[in-house]
């Protein structure tokens, strides 16, 4: 079955790159994945993981995401949060569902909520 022109494809993933550091707002309707750094807002449809190296400083909003390394600012995430490990979260968030594992770090409020908030 073909898609029609105006549908969404979701399947794009976007890469920010280790060494890469964008200051400014970020909009996307696909996958986005974040080894760089980023100054700004953050806003998409799909998926986000910050690796490892990532950081983000600014407000993102989300359908799931998952962070492996810095983010700073407010996170309003629609379905799953996970947390791994090596995260390190400051700031404010609002999630479907939330998922830490031992080891991460966070520092501010949490509210659960099965409204959608992206």
């Amino acid at each position: 079955m073909a898609k029609e022109n105006n549908e969404i494809n979701l399947q794009v993933i976007n890469l920010i790159a280790k060494g890469t550091r964008i200051t400014g707002n970020i909009t996307s309707d696909g996958d986005l994945r974040v080894d760089g750094e980023i100054v700004g807002d953050l806003e998409t449809k799909g998926r986000l993981v910050i690796g490892a190296s990532g950081k983000i400083e600014g407000e993102i909003r989300c359908k799931s995401c998952e962070i492996a390394g810095i983010h700073k600012g407010k996170l309003f995430v629609a379905e799953l949060l996970s947390l791994k490990a090596s995260s390190q979260v400051t700031g404010d968030i609002v999630t479907g569902k939330l998922a830490i594992e031992p080891g991460a770090y966070f520092a501010g409020t949490c509210s659960m909520s099965d409204e959608n908030v992206s």
